[in-house]
């Protein structure tokens, strides 16, 4: 087992990775200071309950815990308030007080909406995140908690650490492949904003990332989380530092969003997100055309999407974006990378150039999305529109 260690004062916590340690979560728990009286509730979902529930409750209960669950449905939609309020009801009905603890078991949307609970319920109680995915190595770290809106991704939601972060990399192996594709989305978005050595280290190994090769997959999230880590116990509460993790997410959080949560995945959003950010880094200084170029090449060799969808409505998606929380009065304020390693923040981004570089990059694909991804759609039995 690996540990980090995010470092917020009295609020500091760890992050703990390795194999197999959900079944070490009764003497986990112990470790932590979180006492037998203390009532726990599981929230995950349908896919994940199938796979790790049942340990999970018995770890504790063998520990002498009072545990219950919360099962919500699959899938981006279960970040709504209708889904809120049923959690929020059913810690009620459990007698769940203030020395309660809730437990996030699943993907990034279990994080989410977990531990938007947890900030909630009688103001606020702690909550451990056991995160199941690849791509929740980065939600699950640094307290960001919150659920959807119609009109905009996160737009409710508040800043709450977890009490301890616990990765089980046994539990990415029951992944599909999408979800695995998705989640290097964020791996590659930490290397490219902090560590230019991490990014080419990333094309380096690219290949047998995607066989899961257990050695260099806990090399890439722990340096991954490393840097989150660092981000974060520096800028909690994204007064500056902490706005570089927004790099590729002002447009991929409008294109989730366009696409009711549906369609694309977060990391799929994302991986277009930093490549528009990235043409509009190169028409504002030529210089940057070499990062879009190895950016594009590294999401093409994780077989991510990089090109705007033919079907989407780029001025739909740019109204969407003026309600995303990083427009600052009236104006679209972005991340935008310099080289490889280094971004710049609050970049003030006129309306006219966002569209323009979304153009091009929808006209440079006009069968919609790239066509690793869409194969994937077709393996899974889905549509791609």
């Amino acid at each position: 087992m690996r540990q980090l260690t995010v470092s917020l004062g009295k609020r500091s916590y760890p992050i703990l990775i390795g194999e197999s340690l959900l079944k070490s979560l009764g003497d986990l728990f112990r470790n932590a200071g979180i006492d037998r009286r203390r009532k726990i509730l599981v929230v995950t979902d349908q896919h994940v309950a199938s796979f790790y529930l049942q340990t999970v409750m018995e770890q504790l209960q063998s520990h002498g815990y009072r545990v219950y669950s919360s099962i919500v449905p699959a899938g981006e939609q279960s970040k709504s308030l209708k889904i809120y309020e049923q959690v929020i009801t059913q810690a009620l009905e459990y007698d769940l007080d203030r020395q309660s603890v809730i437990v996030a078991l699943g993907g990034g949307v279990v994080g989410d909406l977990a531990g938007f609970v947890a900030a909630t319920y009688m103001r606020g109680i702690a909550y451990v995140q056991l995160p199941t995915t690849l791509l929740a190595h980065d939600s699950s770290v640094g307290g960001k908690v919150a659920v959807n809106h119609v009109l905009g991704k996160n737009m409710i939601g508040a800043f709450h650490q977890p009490k301890m972060v616990i990765y089980d990399l046994k539990a990415l192996r029951t992944l599909p492949k999408r979800e695995i594709l998705s989640g290097f989305a964020e791996v590659i978005k930490h290397a490219a904003i902090w560590d230019a050595e991490f990014f080419q280290w990333l094309s380096e190994q690219a290949h047998l990332l995607l066989q899961l090769r257990n050695d260099l997959l806990e090399d890439a999230l722990f340096r991954s989380c490393q840097i989150k880590a660092h981000v974060v116990s520096e800028d909690e509460r994204e007064a500056g530092l902490r706005k570089v993790l927004n790099f590729g997410h002002t447009v991929g959080h409008a294109l989730e969003s366009y696409y009711g949560y549906r369609r694309l995945a977060h990391g799929e959003g994302v991986a277009i997100g930093m490549v528009v950010a990235s043409r509009i880094g190169a028409k504002l200084n030529p210089e940057v055309k070499a990062v879009e170029e190895a950016l594009t090449e590294l999401l093409m060799r994780f077989e991510l999407p990089v090109r705007i969808p033919a079907d989407a409505d780029l001025n739909k998606i740019l109204e969407l974006i003026y309600h995303d929380k990083k427009v600052h009065h009236g104006h679209i304020h972005m991340v935008l990378p310099t080289k490889i390693g280094q971004v710049q923040i609050d970049q003030v981004v006129p309306p006219e150039l966002l569209i323009q570089a979304m153009q091009e990059l929808q006209e440079e694909n006009p069968q919609g999305l790239s066509d690793p991804v869409d194969e994937i759609y077709a393996q899974e039995g889905e549509s791609s529109r």
